[in-house]
């Protein structure tokens, strides 16, 4: 299937629809994936899809690979930038794990707001992230339907804006500076994850809100991921 033939929903009404069946007699909580470009609306409709859903949402962002410095980052290819951004390994040993076992999850999220330290890369905040368990986990963020956690999910979607209302969202709260550099860095990782590894066509849904829906005010949540 192409990305034509792949039906465009435009509220999470379907998504609410479909977890609810995939929950009926469920032995175990559910995985659901909101997966997108920067500044797509992830975070919103996963917020959203929480309050509806009673879930957790397990900010992406928060697993970012922040031990490998910038440099090191920019000599990487976008094929590589995007198989190595989300640190999928300790996202599924310190969230996923404990919750789909029934048990709370601790994790300590990387903290960006610091900034970079004098080797580039970037620490971890000094209190950790607790989340209890609930009968769905939400995924939020860039990655979060890689291959590698797919025996794990249980829906997957991908949240969809236009270019130029992205990076307007993008750009409300952010040094144009830094800005430059991280489309630079990360456009073309993120062009090879969604037209390579991740088309729109092996997405359950394809979800689309309207700017009027989302607001423009997103803001680069990590330099690998960058939130919304």
């Amino acid at each position: 299937m192409n990305h034509a033939e792949k039906p465009f929903i435009l509220s999470l009404d379907p998504v609410v629809s479909r977890a609810r069946e995939l929950l009926l007699g469920a032995t175990r909580p559910h995985v659901i994936a909101l997966d997108g470009r920067s500044g797509a609306g992830k975070s919103f409709a996963a917020g959203l899809l929480a309050e509806q859903l009673g879930a957790v949402c397990v900010p992406c962002d928060d697993f970012f690979a922040a031990g490998i410095p910038t440099v090191e980052w920019d000599a990487r290819t976008p094929v590589q930038r995007a198989a190595d951004a989300l640190d999928w390994r300790r996202l599924r040993i310190e969230a996923l794990e404990p919750l789909l076992a029934g048990r709370s999850a601790s994790w300590f999220a990387f903290d960006f707001t610091a900034g970079p330290r004098a080797d580039g890369c970037y620490a971890s905040r000094a209190i950790p992230t607790e989340q209890p368990p609930r009968p769905v986990i939400i995924l939020d963020g860039a990655y979060s339907s890689r291959q590698e956690l797919a025996d794990v999910l249980d829906m997957a979607i991908l949240v969809e804006a236009s270019t130029s209302l992205r990076h307007t969202r993008l750009a409300k709260r952010e040094d144009p500076v830094f800005l430059a550099e991280w489309h630079a860095r990360w456009d073309v990782a993120e062009e090879h994850y969604f037209t390579i590894v991740r088309p729109p066509s092996t997405f359950d849904f394809v979800l689309r809100f309207h700017g009027a829906a989302l607001g423009n005010d997103g803001s680069v949540g990590s330099p690998g991921a960058a939130r919304g």
